[in-house]
């Protein structure tokens, strides 16, 4: 019984294997023609869009002592929030009226300038009526030249004169010495003649001195003109040197005064480092030094804040052999750690619990881990991310490339070949500020 049941059951069995055969076979076949997306995976961590946005560390600017906190972790500051109070160690800066002291020596210097300023002003006026003196003892000297000349040339026409006079009496005295040999002249007469020659001879002699005299004396009046332009030019010589050693005494007070203020500036500027603020509003997460009275160095971080008002991105490191493929505006599919997902890699549409952004920039060069860096926005009119989304969180992506039949896709896996290229008129992404 249980044989003939079995032989007579045994076509039906048969048909229905093969009809199963054949559905399968035809949903495979319409499987293998189902559109694929390809994708490039890979992970990353959530960080922010801006370098202003990411956790900071405050800094002190001045090495001190701590004197008071003002807030403690997980405190809500606001801009320009006291975080704490230093007080100085060095001794330079120990002296509280340091400003006040600095200010007086200021005063004082500007107080030199101006009387340096004065005193070139009248070193310059001495100058002015010196020059005004030379040139008129020059103007002097040189009529006295011109007069001491005309004298020269009087006295020089009155000994042609007395030359001519002596000649004459010279002439008349042989003439009547000659008549008086032949008895024409008396000797009175030749007497009086020789009388005359003398005194002929007498002016002229006299007439021969003034001329040397006035000689000399247009001399004098030369050697009178170069002792005043040595004599004035000595006196001015001076004065030039004692104004600029004013104006030099004068230009290094203003130098002191210069760094005095840069001084006082520093002094102000440093006072202001005793108050370490906010930089910004965020929340305290992390005080790194602790305790009053604890000295600090210069750049030493005293605590963390993380900003309050962030726009997060995903920081992925993508394979060299997949950069080609990518690009700025580019959709991705993440799955962040702590959301319930069920992904479809494939299917994106298909996919539960994951989040869109888009490629907002792609680093040239290559990292030390052998990648190269991407960075992934929020896709503002898609699904936007949750809120409670923290910097840190690991996230994975999913970045889609071209839509593909199945069958093709399974080709180039089994063929080790990579996605394709699809650039489907993406224009890149603008920084909304």
């Amino acid at each position: 019984m249980i044989n003939n049941q079995y032989y007579n059951d045994s076509p039906w069995v048969g048909q229905r294997f093969r009809r199963l055969i054949i559905i399968v076979g035809i949903v495979g076949l319409i499987f293998l023609f189902l559109p694929w997306t390809q994708n490039i995976q890979s992970n990353g961590v959530v960080t922010t869009l801006r370098p202003n946005e990411r956790p900071q560390s405050i800094q002190t600017m001045i090495s001190g002592k701590i004197k008071k906190w003002y807030v403690k972790d997980g405190d809500i500051v606001k801009e320009g929030d006291t975080i704490v109070v230093l007080t100085e160690i060095k001794n330079e800066y120990l002296d509280p009226g340091l400003l006040g002291q600095t200010s007086n020596q200021i005063k004082a210097k500007e107080n030199s300038i101006l009387s340096y300023t004065s005193k070139v002003d009248a070193i310059n006026k001495q100058i002015t009526q010196l020059e005004a003196n030379r040139d008129f003892a020059i103007r002097k000297a040189q009529v006295k030249v011109q007069q001491e000349n005309l004298k020269y040339n009087s006295e020089l026409a009155e000994m042609k004169a007395a030359e001519i006079n002596l000649k004459i009496a010279k002439q008349q005295l042989v003439r009547d010495s000659l008549l008086r040999i032949k008895e024409i002249k008396s000797p009175l007469d030749v007497e009086n003649r020789r009388v005359k020659y003398q005194e002929a001879l007498a002016k002229n002699m006299i007439q021969e001195a003034k001329l040397d005299m006035a000689k000399n004396a247009i001399e004098n009046s030369k050697i009178e003109l170069a002792n005043i332009n040595a004599e004035y030019g000595e006196k001015l010589a001076k004065a030039e040197s004692e104004r600029y050693s004013a104006i030099s005494a004068q230009m290094d007070t203003e130098t002191e005064v210069s760094k005095l203020r840069n001084k006082y500036s520093n002094f102000s500027i440093r006072n202001d480092f005793y108050v370490i603020r906010a930089p910004q509003s965020g929340l305290v997460s992390q005080t790194l030094s602790n305790g009053v009275g604890i000295a600090v160095k210069e750049g030493q971080a005293l605590c963390k804040i993380v900003p309050s008002k962030i726009n997060l991105a995903v920081e992925l490191f993508v394979n060299p052999v997949d950069m080609p493929l990518i690009e700025k505006g580019a959709p991705v599919q993440f799955v962040f750690d702590g959301w319930p997902t069920m992904v479809f890699s494939g299917w994106p549409q298909m996919s539960y619990g994951t989040f869109p952004g888009e490629i907002y920039a792609i680093d040239n060069a290559l990292q030390a881990n052998g990648k190269y860096r991407v960075l992934v926005r929020m896709s503002m009119d898609k699904k936007l991310w949750p809120e409670q989304l923290k910097i840190g969180v690991g996230a994975r992506a999913y970045m889609l490339l071209k839509t593909v039949p199945v069958w093709y896709e399974l080709w180039r896996q089994l063929s080790g070949f990579p996605p394709d290229y699809y650039h489907n008129g993406r224009t890149p992404p603008v920084d909304n500020k």
